[in-house]
């Protein structure tokens, strides 16, 4: 066993590269699982502007001017900003108190329907057992009550966070688009010369993480939209709220199409009832969907990596458990990584190929 285990380390470790590439991870993982919470406004800021690095090139082709480029992205990026605080919150906030209102109404609505349920099939479903059911969706429903309270007790330093993200965000956002070069010159003098295994995973990862990143922006934005259109349309009630939960159940594949769809059924059903209209929406909000499954992901992930169901799962799952809600927005494109250092992580024969070579041409 020993004597496996000292060849495995032999063949995959020898590698100096490979050794700083373990090193460089190890540090990247301690610093942002142990003080993840302190440094969120910097990782914020660094999320955000990688996001808008692509724009800001863009521009900078087209005119030339870099500095020109990054005030436009930056004004345009703010004006979003603006967008989402002042008219789309305030709109979320109300529905969001209007739904907590009616949760009552509701709830009794689905005792009735669900007491209805052992008369019409007796030889499935006992009365107990709906009385458990109920039992559990009261008893999780005054949880939820609970939780925001203590949430809404806890607002005032809540409210000092968002403003001091809000001061502290958008000004490292506007440094780090202007002085990309600077800081990444800064960063790479702690480097040592001989990189090129850290140089090929980043070339690989800059391209796939870029392209999940800005594809599953523009994704949420999309089904955003086209959601809060439907919803509109329809007449539904909480359009801006369920729009919003769809748009960021696209974050979570697979899973999260099929968990919020849901609560757009259950506010449908409180709303109409089994009637044309709920039966319309639920219609067109399939077909939804499948459009976003079948059409815009193929479109916007065109370059992604393609991953097997189960990885993306199993990312979703350790990630997500690691960090939280941005845990399962970089599941996949932390899952790419892994897969990217499995397929270039140097083994001896490699190393040992790379310095005959070397020998050879001096």
């Amino acid at each position: 066993m020993f004597e496996y285990l000292n060849s495995w380390y032999r063949r995959y470790f020898t590698d100096p590269q490979a050794a700083l590439l373990v090193v460089l991870l190890v540090i990247g993982f301690v610093i942002v699982f142990a003080m993840g919470k302190m440094l969120a406004p910097l990782i914020a800021a660094i999320i955000i502007a990688y996001l808008l690095e692509g724009p800001a090139q863009k521009i900078q082709r087209l005119h030339g001017s870099r500095s020109l480029a990054v005030v436009i992205v930056f004004l345009l990026f703010m004006t979003f900003l603006a967008f989402l605080l002042f008219g789309l919150l305030p709109i979320l906030s109300r529905q969001l108190s209007q739904f907590f209102q009616e949760v009552p109404y509701m709830i009794a609505n689905g005792q009735e329907l669900l007491l209805k349920l052992p008369q019409q099939y007796p030889e499935i479903i006992s009365e107990d057992a709906v009385w458990e059911v109920i039992l559990a969706i009261k008893s999780g429903v005054s949880d939820l009550g609970q939780n925001v309270l203590s949430i809404s007790l806890a607002s005032i330093p809540a409210i000092i966070t968002v403003l001091v993200y809000l001061i502290l965000v958008p000004v490292m956002i506007f440094f780090f688009l202007k002085d990309k070069e600077i800081i990444v010159s800064w960063l790479t003098r702690f480097l040592p010369a001989e990189r090129k295994l850290i140089t090929e995973i980043w070339q690989e990862m800059d391209a796939q993480i870029g392209n999940y990143i800005r594809g599953k922006s523009n994704e949420i934005l999309i089904i955003f939209a086209a959601s809060l259109i439907l919803f509109r349309l329809m007449d539904l009630n909480y359009a801006s709220l369920l729009a919003l939960v769809v748009g960021l159940s696209v974050l979570i594949p697979y899973i999260g199409a099929a968990v919020v769809t849901l609560p757009v059924a259950l506010v449908a059903y409180f709303q109409w009832g089994l009637d044309s209209q709920f039966t319309w929406l639920m219609i067109s909000y399939l077909i939804l969907q499948f459009l976003d499954g079948n059409v815009l992901v193929p479109v916007l992930f065109s370059d992604a990596v393609n991953l097997h169901p189960i990885a993306i799962i199993v990312a979703i799952l350790v990630f997500g458990g690691l960090w939280g809600f941005w845990g399962v927005f970089f599941a996949i494109p932390l899952a790419t990584l892994v897969k990217a250092l499995i397929n270039i992580w140097p083994t001896t024969a490699d190393y040992l190929q790379e310095a005959s070579e070397e020998t050879v041409e001096v």
